[in-house]
């Protein structure tokens, strides 16, 4: 299959076979000619590139053999070419193809059916990850089909409801995962979310996607002694861990997944300013998406819990990011990370200064150190949960409930479920 770039192509070209946008999406007939409203979605849209099993051609094909001579004689004899068929509408509903039958049912009426909506896509995407691992594991099956499919479905989601996904994550950390399981779809829901702030075109957004839930790949050949335990490891243990992102960049070679899906996967422990591993690259040398990863795994890691530490408190560990000591992750990716979460992360339970309790519901794009917080056990006029602005003289998030006044509130409002009402 040839690929032609969208820059070169003019309207009223024809081609030989049918232009197709990936494998499954063909976006125009061999019989009608490339049209200028085409052409303009595709480049709003950020592709770049069409591919055809054919070549460019000036007139018309001519008809298949197997249709008659009789209808081949009427068409030349009547109409010319009919009009370009204008399909723009079908490029800007390209995204929403797949997921139409979802979207009927996931369009809730407020947002606490919204918060519900978004837990059940968290934990069947959980035990999606946890069924993908095991079944590579076991039979050494991976599906880039099917995992892409999932990614992309989980990018659509996410595009219209990032806030309600990331909110739920602070409280939906099952205890009976495997914690790459867990860390691998919260590293990559941050991810996405990310990549979604840095305006990164669908396409590369599920390879980003793609490359983040496989990240820790690797790890699956290695003992689970290594990475499962709470003792200190040895040195050859250590230097036997270091190894997982060559082995998770030489399984998903092995599978013909893209080679930027696979320098994802093999970076994600490089560091700007050389320190990382397995190659000490330097920033320039990194791939945007190991920079991407990189950044989400990482404050991953620093707030869940794990047999061997506590978690860090999510406020603490964006302004320990922020920070960015010894230069080590993109701040662009940071700051877009912030401006994901917030200063008080989403789903955290904040003081205010006005002595009162509620959640980081939303981040403010104007202010993104003040998240709008969702005030505890507390309504407006019309019984939605009330919200309020911090930022102001009046009004400012004192800091974050430590996990110990966290659990004694919920214990006081056993009304309230962590991160939803």
């Amino acid at each position: 299959m040839t690929s032609f770039n969208i820059a070169e192509l003019k309207p009223g070209i024809f081609f030989s076979e049918d232009l197709v946008l990936d494998k499954t999406f063909i976006l125009l007939n061999n019989m009608i000619p490339l049209s200028e409203p085409l052409i303009q979605a595709l480049t709003d849209w950020q592709f770049t590139q069409v591919f055809s099993n054919g070549t460019v051609q000036y007139e018309k094909p001519a008809e298949k053999e197997e249709i008659q001579e009789e209808k081949i004689q009427t068409a030349a004899n009547t109409t010319p070419i009919p009009p370009p068929v204008d399909v723009t509408d079908e490029i800007n509903t390209i995204l929403n193809d797949d997921t139409k039958e979802a979207e009927k049912t996931i369009t809730p009426i407020s947002d606490s059916e919204k918060l519900e909506m978004a837990e059940n896509i968290y934990n069947d995407y959980l035990n999606y990850t946890e069924r993908m691992f095991t079944r590579f594991a076991t039979h050494k099956e991976l599906d880039i089909k099917i995992i892409s499919g999932r990614i992309k479905a989980l990018c659509l989601f996410m595009r219209d409801n990032t806030r309600y996904l990331l909110r739920i994550m602070q409280s939906s950390i099952p205890q009976n995962k495997n914690f790459l399981v867990s860390h691998a779809l919260r590293s990559t829901a941050l991810a996405i979310s990310i990549g979604l702030q840095l305006r990164i075109p669908l396409n590369k957004l599920i390879e980003l996607g793609i490359s983040c839930i496989l990240h820790e790949l690797g790890m699956l050949k290695l003992p689970p002694q290594l990475y499962m335990t709470d003792r200190p490891l040895t040195i050859s243990e250590k230097k036997a861990v270091l190894t997982h992102p060559v082995l998770g960049y030489d399984i998903l070679k092995s599978y013909d997944f893209p080679l930027s899906i696979c320098l994802g996967v093999l970076e994600h422990h490089e560091k700007e300013n050389s320190s990382g591993y397995p190659q000490k690259l330097d920033g320039s040398k990194i791939s945007m998406y190991a920079k991407i990863i990189s950044v989400a795994c990482t404050f991953e890691s620093m707030t869940a819990k794990r047999q061997y530490k506590d978690p860090q408190n999510s406020n603490a560990a964006i302004i320990e990011l922020l920070k960015n000591t010894g230069n080590q992750y993109d701040e662009n990716v940071v700051k877009a990370l912030l401006f994901s979460l917030s200063l008080f992360p989403l789903g955290t339970y904040v003081y205010l200064s006005d002595g009162k309790i509620g959640i980081s519901a939303e981040v403010n794009p104007a202010d993104p150190k003040n998240p709008i917080v969702e005030l505890i056990n507390e309504t407006d006029e019309n019984g939605r949960p009330k919200t309020v602005q911090p930022g102001g003289r009046d009004l400012s998030i004192t800091r974050a409930l430590t996990d110990n006044e966290l659990a004694d509130l919920l214990k006081s409002m056993p009304q309230i479920k962590a991160g939803l009402r």
